[in-house]
């Protein structure tokens, strides 16, 4: 895979992307898109390590985009999902206008297939990635947050958006059931996990009753619950719950201990890369 970077002229600056461009030719519709959300105060570069994304642009399978949040410091930027976070937050910067454009910018560029771009993101970068689904949606074929609630206080997506959520029980930063991290770095009162895919089950037109299913883990101290609302071939919002794990991604190794325990036995991303494939927008 080839490295490059995107510069989007967005109110006065510019803002960047790093994108991860698979080496094999493209298919015949273009290339799917992976929009990758870093979390709050991090950068694209460490989304890059910290997700193991890049493996999906290594495979053929997608391009990989990692868009840059804002701040005053390059290394910690965050963005406006919603109620969180940080600066761009405070200065009401316009992300969802950025990710529009970025786009646009990353079709004229390389040839994307316009019906299979998707997002995903860690924590702050998780709301976004919400964020971009409720208000992108004719262009967001399906969501995949880690580890960040949906920080939007009502959703009224243009179409049914299938969503997949992983979120650790054990989470200090945002936790499972809502309210303020015993390890928040803002201060913010989250929304509950349940209560926000609750929206999407409702935006989607879904029963209310989920289909309960424990996974096997190999690890001591874990334990992983898959709900799902709807059919595969629904605009189905699926959850896995797992308990002893916290603010980390499933089938990596955090950055700091400090983030809690990951089920590194469980890999995230071959389910993500998997759901996206099962989601694109209809024609």
């Amino acid at each position: 895979m080839t490295d490059r970077e995107l510069q989007v002229p967005m109110a006065g600056r510019t803002r960047t992307a790093q994108v991860c461009v698979p080496d094999g030719p493209p298919p015949a519709q273009g290339w799917p898109v992976v929009l990758a959300f870093h979390g709050g105060r991090s950068h694209p570069e460490a989304m890059r390590r910290f997700s193991g994304l890049d493996d999906f642009a290594a495979a053929d399978a997608a391009l990989v985009v990692y868009p840059a949040g804002t701040g005053a410091k390059g290394s910690m930027l965050t963005w406006n999902g919603g109620n969180c976070c940080g600066e761009a937050v405070e200065t009401a910067s316009d992300d969802v206008a950025f990710v529009g454009e970025l786009l646009e910018r990353l079709a004229a560029e390389l040839p994307v297939d316009r019906r299979r771009i998707h997002a995903t993101g860690m924590s702050n970068g998780a709301m976004m990635a919400y964020r971009v689904g409720a208000e992108l949606a004719g262009r967001i074929a399906s969501i995949a947050p880690v580890a960040g609630p949906l920080a939007l206080p009502s959703i009224a997506p243009c179409r049914p958006v299938p969503v997949l959520h992983f979120h650790g029980l054990l989470d200090q930063f945002t936790p499972f059931g809502g309210g303020v991290g015993r390890r928040s770095v803002t201060g913010t009162c989250h929304r509950a996990i349940i209560d926000g895919l609750m929206d999407w089950v409702r935006a989607n037109r879904l029963a209310p009753d989920p289909v309960r299913t424990g996974i096997h883990s190999s690890e001591a101290g874990i334990a992983i619950e898959r709900l799902a609302w709807g059919l595969p071939h629904e605009a189905e919002v699926v959850l896995y719950s797992i308990d002893g794990a916290g603010h980390t991604w499933p089938g990596r190794v955090p950055d700091s201990f400090y983030l809690g325990t990951s089920a590194v036995s469980f890999p995230a991303n071959p389910l993500i890369l998997d759901f996206f494939r099962r989601h694109p927008l209809e024609n």
